[in-house]
């Protein structure tokens, strides 16, 4: 089918959008959290203090959100942003952009879907969770349509992925979140009957490059290797084959891993490593210039079910279907302890200033402090709401998201 991109853009701007699209990931604010699983797209929250008692004294708003929506939030600029779906075909399309600090609407916007917005009872179109470069929304859904508008709502260009390509999608739906990485959105857009991997132009929305995949469904989402040293920024895309590295601006395949992995949780970065849900976690050393990479261990024993693993500390955590977060030495692959927290989980954990913060899917709020010997609760609350996706930290504030509601969580003066 003829591509078509819908593309709108401000005069006077372009001069603007060029030099904001040189800035690479690690120039980003640190109090921002701009994507799935953060800005390093880790869990990781550097520097924030958030609440460890959570109580209804540390809400500081509660926000009703129309429609469904198991994406989660993500803040930029005094900004939180998050998307929902509605209607009787659930193919309304929101946008929503509110003051993080006191939770005023700034703008809301609404668009139609054009693709599939048949979706498992559990999730909804709007599940990928949305992304920004600090200057453009990148909102995606279920039904492959992919919206970008800049940070004042106006409309960029959309593209119809779904209309594009009509047979990538699946009867449970799709959940696979957008990442940028410099001047590239990179999306991934697996099914059984069409597979692909997608560059996009962050300013145009033109492809700057696509590549075939596995035809096989895949809900996990890629993440980010930031660049260090000669080693450039790469996109790693995972799928049932294992993981990919790619260079986000042309497409290039630098290395692959093919012993497996979740189609479910997703690949997480620290230290320079990758722990990959794969036989367990797996843990892979890029090369000094990225073109290549080593295995460092396996460990069996600690198999994520659908929330990524996450490391803080030199210990990677990970949480299994029967709600039991399990920590293992980084170093030495060695299970250090165990901690039954209460229900399933889908939501993956943000760690910040020592302390996990772990959300169930029936809506309880467990802060978890870890250490070598022992996980211990330390606060809990209920929320009373189903929540299915993962929350997000920023400037000492913890931000939760259920179908109906957004909560700011942080210290009272």
């Amino acid at each position: 089918m003829t591509k078509r991109i819908i593309r709108l853009q401000r005069p006077g701007l372009t001069s603007l959008f060029v030099c904001v699209s040189l800035l690479s990931i690690a120039d980003v604010c640190a109090a921002d959290w701009r994507q799935f699983r953060g800005t390093s797209t880790n869990s990781v929250a550097v520097g924030e203090e958030l609440p460890t008692e959570l109580s209804r004294e540390t809400i500081a708003w509660q926000i009703e959100l129309p429609g469904r929506g198991l994406s989660g939030p993500i803040i930029s600029d005094g900004r939180v942003v998050v998307t929902a779906s509605s209607g009787y075909s659930d193919d309304r399309l929101h946008i929503i952009s509110r003051n993080a600090v006191t939770g005023e609407l700034h703008w809301e916007r609404q668009f139609q879907a054009t693709g599939r917005t048949g979706a498992h009872p559990k999730m909804c179109v709007a599940t990928p969770t949305p992304a920004t470069d600090g200057e453009r929304i990148y909102a995606f859904y279920s039904s492959n349509d992919l919206i970008c508008t800049d940070i004042e709502g106006n409309l960029q260009w959309y593209r119809g992925l779904g209309e594009e390509f009509p047979n990538a999608s699946n009867s449970l739906g799709m959940s696979s979140s957008p990442i940028v990485i410099g001047t590239t959105v990179v999306v991934q857009v697996e099914s059984d009957a069409e597979a692909f991997a997608m560059g996009l132009d962050a300013i145009s929305g033109e492809t700057k490059w696509k590549l075939d995949r596995r035809r096989k469904s895949n809900w996990s989402s890629p993440a980010v290797f930031t660049a260090t040293g000669d080693c450039p920024a790469l996109a790693l895309l995972q799928s049932s084959v294992g993981l990919t590295a790619v260079d986000p601006d042309n497409g290039t395949e630098l290395w692959t891993y093919d012993e497996g992995a979740s189609t479910v949780p997703s690949a997480t970065v620290s230290d320079g490593r990758i722990i990959v849900p794969s036989n367990g976690l797996t843990i892979l050393q890029p090369s000094a210039d990225g073109t290549s990479f080593e295995m460092i261990r396996n460990v069996k024993n600690a198999r994520p079910s659908t929330p990524s693993p996450i490391v803080a500390g030199g210990i990677m955590f990970s949480v299994n279907g029967s709600g039991v977060l399990s920590a293992v030495s980084m170093e030495t692959g060695k299970r250090l302890w165990q901690l039954r927290l209460h229900g399933r989980f889908s939501s993956t954990p943000v760690t910040s200033n020592g302390h996990l913060f772990c959300c169930s899917e029936k809506g309880m709020v467990s802060v978890v402090f870890p250490t070598e010997d022992e996980g211990k609760i330390v606060s809990q609350l209920d929320l009373a709401e189903t929540i299915l996706c993962s929350p997000a930290a920023a400037n000492d504030a913890l931000y939760i998201r259920s179908d109906g509601h957004l909560w700011k969580f942080a210290k009272q003066e």
